[in-house]
């Protein structure tokens, strides 16, 4: 690393006649933990500039959120901000305000897209109230006009029939949709800067690059600046005017986006650019038998709409009688919108869900009438991973207790001895240290918890796994790292997966088939490269361009 790379002041300030929105320099974060202290940020510096986009990268744990949480005023109360640290926003060093002053800028002037929706809405109250509540707490505006405005604004960030879905809480909605309706929140108060921490993770690729162009078109109808915090570099190149690179809570190097990506100076950076998901599934022979099929199932949920008096009802059909085939040692990519109901399917098929019709086959045996119980002995031949890892990994239980449950559960294991003995193998196969049994998830990255995830699911020694969106919070190192012990693990215990995503970079990476859904129905169907490269139908073009066009 050379000095040159990391300069206090952007490499293109003598471009700007204007003074920057947003100056921070020389900010530093501690935190105090029981095991001393750890920093997080040292010694950062960036400008923002009215109306353009930064974007800050980095893999896990390098500081990018912790950087944007220091900006924003939201650091926990174990946090110490270094002395000399300054936060100047409008010609204003905002770290001297006064909490409620700092308060009366967030969210007005100052907005954040969080990257875990389920974990910043409140499950308790239905989508609308939230964004209501963004409204009023910065304008005097009535409960029915900020409604109205409400509903205009999830019409904005495409969510379907606004009127019916202001009124559900947040469970109700995937995941895609509740990353739209914070992204809603946020824009709420058309504020001067606004901080998107990996605002697109859970949303398919057609509506991330819509996501993107309407942050892009209120940009230029607000003279919006936005921070883009992101792992995605095709998102990086096509949307931001200048990069910094982060690793370990430091900077290693910042540059305009063309210059940076056409000569990346520093190891970590050329390491970043270089860690697109590549390779291809190993060919499947035809011999293999069939471990998973679904004929005709078909998912179909009641909603609600009309007043409290007056319900009414209507079913939205989220699974449209659909069939599949799934062989041993296979890898069945299910792809579509957000909403098309490719997890529906997947939950339906792994009987976590009821379907409504249709026969589920599980190793030639009919499994879509099997009770809970019924099901208890199949559940530690078929498992599953879940998109976000933290919310799926209970918090108050140590890593050797969260895999160690499933082996108490199904009774495997003649002893706790033998049991911590499978465990640790688990952790050892998924790429983790075995000494870990005694800490909890806070204490691991995303990237982490996603390995401690699979740890749990194949300690049970199971034939197949349902794998809803595994990679999709994961920076691109990571990704690469968990789709090779993807790989690993179905080459050495013959698993089958069925791989739930939107990212079609992955999925070419991984995937022998893929099957292309779009409102509940099957468009597209046939050999992973046949699909991406030769699409045949309309929309999976539109989804194979978004993906690797980031499309305008």
């Amino acid at each position: 690393m050379t000095d040159n790379l990391i300069p206090d002041l952007r490499l293109d300030a003598v471009h700007h006649t204007d003074q920057p929105l947003l100056d921070v320099r020389n900010a530093g974060v501690t935190f105090w933990t029981e095991h001393g202290d750890v920093q997080a940020v040292r010694d950062i510096s960036l400008q923002l500039y009215r109306g353009e986009t930064i974007a800050v990268v980095g893999e896990s744990g390098s500081g990018k959120s912790v950087t944007a949480r220091l900006i924003m005023g939201l650091l926990s109360k174990r946090a110490r901000v270094s002395p000399d640290a300054r936060v100047v926003f409008d010609g204003q060093d905002i770290l001297k305000y006064s909490r409620e002053k700092r308060r009366q800028l967030r969210g007005r002037r100052i907005s954040m897209i969080f990257q875990e929706p389920m974990s910043s809405l409140n499950p308790l109250y239905t989508v609308g109230n939230q964004i209501v509540e963004a409204f009023r707490a910065h304008r005097r505006v009535s409960r029915a006009e900020a409604r109205r405005q409400a509903v205009a604004l999830l019409n904005e960030v495409r969510i379907p029939n606004p009127e019916l879905r202001i009124d559900q809480y947040p469970h109700q909605l995937s995941g895609g949709q509740r990353q739209r309706v914070m992204i809603a929140m946020a824009l709420a108060n058309n504020p001067d800067v606004l901080i998107a921490d990996e605002p697109t993770t859970a949303l398919d690729v057609t509506v991330q690059a819509q996501i993107l162009n309407l942050i892009r078109d209120l940009q230029k109808k607000h003279g919006m600046a936005v921070i883009l915090i992101t792992h995605d570099l095709t998102v990086v190149r096509k949307f931001s005017d200048y990069v910094y690179v982060m690793q370990k809570g430091a900077l290693q190097e910042h540059n305009t986006t063309a210059a940076l990506f056409a000569a990346p100076k520093h190891p970590y950076t050329r390491h970043l650019l270089g860690s697109e998901p590549r390779g291809t599934a190993k060919p499947l022979g035809d011999s293999e038998p069939i471990i998973l099929e679904g004929r005709n199932v078909r998912v179909a949920f009641a909603l609600r709409g009309g007043g409290f008096f007056h319900p009414t009802y209507h079913d939205l059909v989220a699974v449209d009688s659909l069939s599949l085939r799934l062989r041993r040692h296979e890898t069945l990519g299910l792809v579509g919108e957000s909403g098309s109901g490719k997890t529906t399917f997947g939950q339906a098929l792994a009987r976590l869900i009821d379907q409504d019709g249709g026969e589920i086959l599980f190793d030639n045996v009919p499994i879509q009438n099997k009770s809970r119980e019924e099901m208890r002995p199949l559940r530690s031949r078929m498992q599953i991973v879940f998109q976000d890892p933290f919310s799926s990994l209970n918090p108050r239980m140590t890593v050797g207790q969260i895999i160690g449950e499933g082996l108490v559960v199904n009774g495997i294991g003649a002893s706790s001895a033998e049991r911590l003995d499978r465990v640790r193998a688990a952790l050892r196969d998924a790429g983790l240290p075995d000494n870990i049994t005694g800490r909890f998830p806070h204490e691991f990255s995303g990237g982490q918890r996603q390995r401690i995830a699979i740890a749990r699911a194949i300690a049970l020694e199971p034939e197949f796994l349902l794998l809803d969106e595994p990679t999709s919070a994961l920076d691109l190192s990571v990704q690469a790292q968990i789709i090779d012990l993807l790989r690993k693990l179905q080459d050495e215990r013959g698993l089958s997966y069925l791989f739930i995503s939107h990212d079609l970079k992955v999925v070419r990476a991984l995937c022998h088939r893929v099957i292309v859904m779009q409102h509940g129905k099957i468009v597209e169907q046939g050999p992973v490269e046949d699909i991406l490269s030769r699409p045949q139908t309309d929309y999976t073009q539109k989804l194979v361009k978004a993906a690797f066009e980031v499309a305008d």
